[in-house]
């Protein structure tokens, strides 16, 4: 079988990715161009998370049942033309309607473009290719905010979904042409199946464990990159083009907590890493808050704990991923869908709370050290369940 253009999955991959935080420089002015709050604008971020949460469990399904590319397809024509509404919209609801249906088509290249490559490479190869679409993975977020920043600032927000659009444009043209068939439509499967191994999962302690540590280790940070702009525009006075730095230096410390953890995984225990690595986030949050509390709110005071704090999510989430999607061998796929679901909404619920407070910098705070501590709890229960239940020789 032919492998697909890997420069083409890749491009996908990023884009689903790309979208999610490529708008957060632009909220303070969208906002004030759409007579909206703060809290209306982050609706507008974590309405994209939870797009992202819900479509990983559609679209796996959908392309086993349906193909590969008829399913990709879709989701790109859905993601160009919601790009294509978000740049048009007369007020920030229409916005929030947009982004969410952005997220649901840019979610099909994250999930469907990591299936082409299962179906159409050997397993060394697959593994080689995988690497770089996890990479775009995190990449994505991190050059986001930079590349959204440069648009808004020369051109207006409504460039940035403009630009979205004409990527999607460029994917589905490219792979309409380029992108071959991976897999063939399958027979309707038994309909209770796919809910049989959710439902194995959910009653699994160990895997809501994993699940719940995972997200709360990782995409909480999302509350911070949401409200980043206003903390450092609004409270800090910082020029625009500052901006959309603050959270690349943080996804930067993501990136090398990721490029730690694969020198620490071989040497230390897995189940005990992502509490070890969590508990590095969780001291980093607490100093951050410690810091807004007493009055000495500055850019060193924020960025220091919060790169640390990302290094300890980039340690925290490969670890949590291994260890949640080895609970039950016989649904792994299911476990992966159902775990990426769970971060996502842990990412939507923290981005959403954070437009509630009046202090975007302490609203911040207060939900990484509450995320950070029932992460930990997740985490030391998972643990102990597993302790207990595993076999003894």
């Amino acid at each position: 079988m032919t492998a697909a253009p890997l420069w083409l999955l890749t491009l996908i991959t990023f884009s689903g990715t790309l979208a999610m935080h490529i708008f957060v420089p632009a909220l303070p002015e969208a906002a004030r161009a759409l007579d909206a709050s703060m809290g209306s604008m982050q609706l507008t971020m974590s309405v994209y998370i939870l797009g992202l949460a819900f479509g990983q469990l559609a679209y796996g399904p959908l392309s086993d049942r349906f193909g590969r590319r008829p399913v990709l397809m879709a989701g790109l024509v859905l993601y160009a033309a919601a790009g294509l509404a978000a740049a048009l919209v007369p007020d920030v609801h229409s916005l929030i309607v947009a982004r969410l249906l952005q997220a649901l088509g840019g979610c099909a290249g994250l999930v469907i473009g990591r299936a082409i490559v299962r179906d159409t490479a050997l397993p060394q190869e697959a593994a080689r290719r995988m690497a770089v679409m996890n990479l775009m993975v995190a990449v994505g977020p991190g050059a986001a905010p930079l590349i959204g920043g440069a648009l808004a600032s020369s051109l207006g927000w409504r460039s940035i979904f403009f630009a979205l659009a004409l990527l999607g444009v460029v994917n589905l043209l490219f792979s309409w042409r380029l992108l071959p068939e991976s897999k063939a439509p399958a027979k309707p499967a038994a309909g209770n199946s796919l809910a049989r191994n959710y439902g194995r999962l959910l009653v699994s302690p160990s895997f809501l464990g994993y699940a719940i540590g995972g997200g709360c280790a990782t995409t909480s940070m999302y509350a911070f990159i949401g409200a980043s702009p206003f903390i450092f525009a609004h409270q800090l006075h910082r020029p625009d083009y500052e901006v959309g730095i603050y959270p690349a230096i943080v996804l930067a410390g993501v990136w090398l907590g990721s490029v730690a953890a694969t020198r620490l995984i071989p040497l230390l225990p897995i189940d005990r890493l992502a509490v070890w690595a969590n508990l590095l986030s969780v001291v980093a949050s607490f100093a951050l808050l410690g810091g807004i509390l007493a009055g000495h709110l500055s850019v060193l005071t924020i960025m220091v704990p919060m790169f640390v704090f990302g290094m300890g999510a980039g340690v925290a989430s490969p670890a949590a991923m291994t260890q949640a999607i080895s609970v039950n061998p016989a649904v792994i796929g299911s476990a992966s869908g159902l775990y990426g679901f769970a971060q996502m909404g842990v990412g939507a619920i923290c981005t959403a709370l954070v437009g509630m407070g009046s202090n975007p910098a302490l609203t911040a705070a207060l939900i990484l050290v509450t995320a950070g501590v029932i992460g930990q709890t997740a985490f030391w229960l998972a643990l102990r369940y597993r302790a207990r239940t595993r076999p003894t020789r």
